[in-house]
């Protein structure tokens, strides 16, 4: 019932529409009504009377009734289409604007594909009862009732015998419901099961090519399939036996009516006509009554795929806004960790009382072996995380305290897996400051010697770079990522392991290109190659998610720690000395 007033409330600006809608769909099913009081004035005027004029009226009445039941049909199809498809976008649009919203800790927990079935095969669901089903449930609704208000006026005591059946009918559609909304939910799991395998295939090919495995994959695509189709079948199942049982119930009381109309008829108590009319809009009854059980199972399902959505919107980020936080203005870049402790999961500690600065301008390293916390203290820096414990401070203010969206403008990020957009190459960079001009483009792409291989391209900075930029080489797009955050002109700049994944040449270009975007810069880098952070101001060597040794390379080095531990491992084959590096 919760989802339901929901999707209500989407309602509420196509009212007026709605309403002109509904008016259509109960004339049009109006006409429905007027087909056996036809046939009763037929036999029992027409044929008993020999009414010729009657005749006349019956004819010129089927055809204007039908004109305007076509114009009515038209009136109902494109109104509820309207609707139905004016509500799915706002449902749509708000869950994508809560995605937005919602912090990295979601979409750690809920796989790709599981969520892009929220937005489409959920929201799809929730489209069809909007629409369709619900002209369809109105129309019947009408017929429904229409055909039991003419058979109490044609004959009462006939209508009172003949809905003994109807508690019988009521409490099936009651216990068939719950079912159907459960399995209609399981349907949807399903659903969302197939998309994310496929989403994740498809992201993956390469890697399934490389290691031989479609027979595999095909082999875990199919389960999951099977999956689906068993739920798919446990719900016609259910809708398959909920159909002939409400047909049964209504035969029962079609029969009652032929033995007790007959009855009447044979004693003068009621027309033959009237009594052919009153069985036909008892035989009326028995279609509504299916169509609606069968629009019931959909609207079941429906809302389960509600429920699902709404779970998703009602979702509430892990990092927000304080109350009254403010804009942070033009930052210098000025960082401070205190005392930070952070967890992904509790009892699983990530970072351990971490206290660092860095000052404006400063180069800050962060070197480690794999999991000691270096990852970690660069998404707590533009708030992807909060620390359970101590503060980050960005030029004396606490960071919690300042908007995020402030907060993330005084920064860029340049990852080690170069995220790029299904674009162009302009776009890509212009994504960096959305109203730079063309030449403030091309200066940061020349700055990040980008610009040589954007002009040898087909169409230059128009080209398409295809999805994830697999159209360029990885040297390239991390050029195109460091383009994008000169464009930015960043106060502070983190920087993780953004050259590990290169060959020399393009680690050399690509260096190059960092080293002019972090002049002037407060720079965090997280360096898996040593060779890269040996002019570090200061460097962190991490261990546990604590910082075990602080200083700079030469003074690392001399200290014999870590550090010196892991810069010999690095440099034993190469014969390369300290000092040459």
């Amino acid at each position: 019932m919760n989802s339901y007033m929901r999707l209500l409330k989407y309602l509420r600006p196509y009212l007026p529409r709605l309403g002109t809608a509904i008016f259509c769909i109960v004339l049009a099913s109006a006409a429905n009504l007027y087909v056996p009081w036809i046939i009763k004035d037929v036999i029992d005027r027409v044929l008993a009377e020999k009414d010729m004029m009657m005749l006349n009226l019956i004819a010129g009445g089927i055809v204007v009734v039908f004109l305007l039941r076509g114009i009515f049909f038209y009136g109902q199809s494109y109104l509820m289409a309207y609707v139905g498809q004016r509500i799915v976008i706002d449902i749509r649009e708000d869950i994508y604007r809560h995605l937005q919203r919602l912090s990295l800790s979601f979409y750690s927990r809920n796989s790709t594909g599981n969520i892009m079935s929220h937005v489409t095969n959920d929201v799809a669901a929730v489209q069809g009862a909007l629409a369709d089903t619900l002209i369809e449930l109105i129309t019947e609704s009408v017929i429904l009732i229409g055909s039991i208000g003419a058979m109490f006026f044609l004959h009462w005591k006939l209508a009172l015998f003949t809905f003994i059946t109807v508690p019988l009918v009521g409490q099936t559609i009651n216990v068939f419901g719950k079912k159907l909304r459960a399995s209609g939910n399981v349907m949807q799991v399903k659903v969302a099961d197939i998309t994310s395998v496929l989403q994740e295939a498809i992201s993956s090919i390469r890697v399934i090519k490389s290691f031989a495995r479609e027979e595999f994959e095909i082999e875990r695509f199919q389960k999951e399939n099977f999956s689906n189709f068993r739920a798919q079948m446990k719900n016609a199942q259910l809708m398959a036996t909920l159909t002939p049982l409400i047909e049964f119930l209504a035969a029962i009381g079609v029969t009652l009516i032929i033995w007790y109309g007959g009855w009447e008829v044979i004693h003068g108590d009621l027309t033959a006509g009237a009594l052919i009319a009153f069985l036909i809009y008892a035989v009326n009854l028995s279609n509504p009554v299916k169509r609606i059980s069968k629009s019931y199972g959909v609207v079941q399902r429906a809302l389960a795929a509600a429920q699902r959505v709404f779970e998703v919107i009602d979702t509430q980020p892990d990092v927000q806004d304080a109350p009254g936080a403010v804009v942070l203005q033009k930052s210098q870049g000025h960082l401070v960790f205190e005392g930070v402790d952070f967890s992904y999961n509790p009892g699983e500690p990530a970072l351990r009382q971490v206290f660092f600065e860095a000052h404006p301008g400063q180069m800050i390293a962060i070197v480690g072996p794999s999991g000691a916390g270096k990852t970690t203290i660069a998404a707590l820096i533009p708030r992807f995380y909060d620390p359970q414990q101590g503060t980050i401070y960005l030029d004396g203010v606490d960071i919690r305290t300042v908007t995020q969206k402030s907060l993330r403008e005084q920064m860029a990020i340049v990852p080690q897996e170069t995220v790029l957009f299904n674009r162009s190459v302009y776009e890509n960079i212009r994504y960096g400051r959305l109203e730079a001009t063309q030449a403030e483009v091309i200066a940061a792409a020349k700055a990040a010697n980008a610009h040589d291989f954007i002009t040898a391209m087909p169409q230059g900075y128009e080209t398409p770079i295809g999805e994830r930029g697999c159209m360029l080489s990885g040297g390239q797009r991390q050029r195109i990522a460091i383009a994008r955050a000169i464009l930015r002109d960043p106060r502070l700049l983190i920087l993780d392991e953004a050259t590990s994944a290169l060959d020399v040449e393009s680690e050399q270009l690509v260096q190059d290109a960092l080293d002019k975007l972090m002049v002037g810069r407060t720079s965090v880098v997280i360096a898996h190659r040593l060779s890269t952070i040996v002019r570090a101001d200061c460097i962190l060597v991490m261990d546990q998610g604590r910082i075990v040794e602080m200083g700079s390379h030469e003074a690392l080095l001399q200290a014999g720690g870590l550090y010196q531990k892991l810069y010999q491992v690095q440099f034993r084959d190469t014969g390369t000395e300290s000092s040459g590096v």
